[in-house]
């Protein structure tokens, strides 16, 4: 058999989340091993942000995730905050900037940040293991231990920080909800999220405005986001449809305003100054114009305004300003940038992310059912809860 390496803790997964929890832990003198499958580590944040790493959110607030459990957040963002995370880039001096709503990124390369995780667990003393699919995990005697690359580590604390599905390209797979599930703990249905809907059947009209996009307001149910919308050869993306991918479920529609900055009435008031303006030109003032040539036929008009009543026109522009597509499904956990879901918050401490009946047992970052809006909210639960835990080992 093979002799047994002692740590005070194994981590799985060297991404945002794991190398974090590492990188605490190892400052507070524990002795910490992580794992990884890759041969290097941060792979999906040297990715993220086209390379420049969206690394977090100066908006972040627990009412910008989605969870079975809407507070379990609250505690872990609220002692490791989107501030602290902007200090420790700062102290590295990594150059940053604001994009919109918030955004921020690297403005050299994500491997800066990448870098700067490998350094903290370098002055923690963690030692990095990157190449090796576990082999197994046990539990005996107060111990977990992990078999990996014909080793055997051990330690009574095991951290799960191996992501979700999201981008299997990178190596993502749902071994986290394989591990949780052998020692008890339940999980909520995985799905993607962030992810661009497909459409079908009469509404595969729209595809060939592949490329056109349009500032918009996305709608399901009572949850809107204003940003941009872009028709692709499947169907709808864009970070307004992104975003509201999280909240929609199948055989849900989407409402979409086409006209978030036009008052109700305004086809009817062009009426009455440009009565001999046709109705797809004055569509063509709001919209691409490839976009407005489908809107016009979907919409059935065509003729001079002045040929129009303005309660016909009032139609249009309602369903204008609240246009129904029922997507037939999205593009898969291929094309997600998170996963939705996952190991279930009710079962986890909000305080150290340790598994409230399995001692020694953690979970974080995008393995535990806590998923942020598009923007650099999940990395900065990723951080978040990689600190609580790195805390609490």
């Amino acid at each position: 058999m093979t002799q047994s390496t002692r740590y005070d803790a194994v981590i799985l997964g060297a991404g945002a989340a794991g190398m974090m929890c590492a990188a605490i832990a190892g400052q507070r003198g524990r002795r910490v091993l992580l794992i990884d499958r890759a041969d290097e580590p941060g792979k999906k944040i040297l990715i993220s942000g086209g390379g420049r790493c969206n690394f977090t959110n100066i908006h972040t607030a627990p009412d910008r995730y989605v969870s079975a459990n809407p507070h379990f957040a609250k505690s872990a963002l609220r002692r490791f905050t989107q501030d602290d995370f902007i200090a420790m880039v700062d102290a590295y001096g990594i150059a940053w900037h604001e994009k919109t709503l918030g955004q921020l990124f690297c403005d050299g390369s994500a491997r800066q940040i990448v870098a700067m995780l490998v350094d903290e667990c370098s002055a923690g003393g963690v030692e990095i293991a990157l190449g090796h699919d576990v082999a197994g995990v046990d539990h005996a005697d107060g111990q977990y231990h992990v078999r990996f690359g014909g080793r055997t580590a051990s330690a009574p604390a095991l951290v799960i920080a191996t992501g979700g599905p999201s981008i299997p390209k990178m190596g993502a797979t749902g071994y986290a909800y394989d591990l949780a599930r052998r020692f008890g703990l339940k999980v909520i249905e995985p799905r993607p999220a962030l992810v661009p809907l497909t459409l079908g059947g009469d509404e595969t009209l729209f595809r060939e405005l592949s490329g056109v996009s349009a500032e918009i307001i996305a709608s399901c149910g009572k949850t809107r986001f204003r940003e941009a919308a872009l028709f692709t050869h499947k169907g709808l993306s864009g970070p307004a449809i992104l975003q509201i991918s999280s909240y929609w479920r199948h055989g849900q529609p989407i409402g979409v305003n086409f006209l978030p900055d036009h008052a109700p009435g305004w086809l009817a008031e062009m009426k009455r100054a440009r009565p001999r303006v046709a109705f797809r030109t004055a569509l063509g003032s709001a919209f691409p114009d490839r976009l407005a040539d489908v809107l016009a036929e979907r919409l059935g008009i065509s003729g001079e305004l002045a040929n129009l009543t303005d309660r016909a026109l009032e139609e249009a522009g309602r369903r204008l300003g609240d246009w129904r597509f029922n997507p037939n499904g999205t593009e898969g956990f291929a094309k997600a940038e998170v996963t939705i879901g996952g190991i279930d918050t009710d079962g986890l401490s909000s305080k150290t992310m340790e598994a409230k009946r399995v001692p020694g047992l953690y979970a974080i970052g995008e393995a535990v059912d806590v998923t942020g809006w598009l923007g650099g909210y999940n990395f900065q639960w990723a951080w978040a809860s990689g600190w609580a835990a790195g805390q609490a080992l």
